[in-house]
């Protein structure tokens, strides 16, 4: 492993796994030591859960450090730990508010205050379970079709009624299976979009171990055409190797760049920027708002096509109509939705920013821990219209 890399991850990866093993332990006070356990028991459902604690760094660095087959394993037990992880935490803290309250208001006897603790596990038990169940499930199955109509202003009758139909966040790994992509494609095809925008996050590796996972997007169709925008995950596994790929499968890759669509005597401008952080990794790649609407009609709709919503600031001054954004997958997991409104402005759906309309869908995959919960995988069909028109 280069030493640049240690010297860039571990103090950072330190800090977390102190304050992520502080939470563990929080959890094991009130699940493990609360529980009225066996001796033994207790010991071992303690080592467990350290052993889960280190599972967690370890999965990160796994695929620096280890054979491919051992660490796909092991991110699979980290990234499903992950997820439990954090609904564990949330039940854990419900419960001991729930808990408190009923110590200090109630007429508890002592024999109630003595096996409180007990049913506190039992209760964080009860709730957690099927909690990582509906998760699992909600991840691994079908996206939901969201139906979004967006006003937009000058937009002319030949594009009235245009359909952009949004991937996002697809997170293409060795661990989802073709089938899953191939589905996908199916369904965007028989909806015959105008436009078919893939907007980041499409992928967690390497381009030689991919290419097949990700070859049936060659068969994506749309009237107008196939754009792709970089989002923060491609800058991880070869960013160039991967722009290359995608336009390989015949997808056009906006790069600080737009195309300009006519119908008649009717236009409408699609730009499209790298990654919020793209300039972090590759100067070439800082996203540019102000470059990729170089140029363009001044008199027709902007549509903007960035993967993180909070490129809507710098959007602003070019005059977008629309940006069309993902990367917070809408939290995810309960309850991560509300720490992604701390980053972002707009977490899901449809709002109007700075005078831009923003779309941030919730995305089509999943990143991480194999869950969903509160927020279920989408494709998105966009629907332009003019705010005087009928459509």
């Amino acid at each position: 492993m280069p030493s640049g890399f240690l010297a860039r991850v571990l103090p950072r990866l330190g800090i977390a796994v102190l304050l992520i093993g502080g939470l563990h332990y929080y959890i094991g006070s009130r699940v493990i030591s609360r529980a009225g356990l066996p001796g033994w028991v207790a010991f071992l459902a303690w080592t467990t859960l350290w052993l889960l604690l280190v599972s967690i760094p370890a999965g990160l660095l796994s695929w620096r450090l280890l054979p491919a087959p051992i660490a796909r394993r092991l991110r699979s037990i980290s990234n499903l730990w992950i997820g439990v992880f954090g609904v564990l935490l949330s039940a854990v803290v419900l419960t001991d508010i729930a808990r408190m309250v009923w110590l200090a208001v109630g007429q508890a006897t002592a024999e109630q205050r003595a096996a409180a603790g007990a049913v506190q596990a039992l209760a964080i038990a009860l709730l957690v379970v099927p909690a990582v169940l509906i998760g699992i499930r909600t991840a691994k199955g079908s996206p939901k079709l969201a139906k979004i109509r967006v006003p937009i202003r000058r937009l002319g009758q030949g594009f009235d009624g245009f359909r952009i139909v949004q991937l996002s966040d697809l997170h293409v790994s060795e661990s989802v299976p073709t089938r899953f992509l191939d589905a996908i494609v199916d369904r965007v095809n028989a909806m015959q979009a105008d436009v078919v925008a893939i907007t980041g996050d499409l992928i967690d590796g390497d381009v030689e171990d991919l290419r097949e996972r990700v070859a049936p997007l060659r068969r994506l169709r749309a009237r107008e055409g196939l754009f792709f925008v970089t989002g923060n995950h491609e800058y991880y596994h070869g960013v160039h190797a991967w722009e290359a790929e995608v336009k390989r499968l015949g997808i056009a890759v906006l790069r600080n760049e737009h195309r300009v669509l006519r119908r008649g005597a009717d236009a409408l401008v699609l730009a499209g920027v790298p990654d919020y952080h793209g300039g972090q990794f590759d100067p070439s790649h800082e996203s540019r708002p102000a470059l990729a609407f170089f140029r363009a009609p001044e008199d027709v709709p902007r549509i903007l096509l960035a993967h993180q919503p909070r490129s809507v600031v710098e959007a602003a001054a070019q005059r977008v109509d629309l940006q069309i954004s993902g990367h917070t997958h809408g939290g995810q997991i309960f309850p991560f939705m509300f720490f992604v409104r701390l980053q972002q402005p707009v977490v899901s759906g449809l709002r109007k920013l700075h005078g831009i309309w923003v779309y941030t869908s919730r995305g089509t995959g999943y990143w991480g821990p194999p869950m969903r919960l509160g927020s279920r995988p989408e494709i998105t069909e966009i629907t332009l219209y003019s705010p005087t028109s009928k459509f």
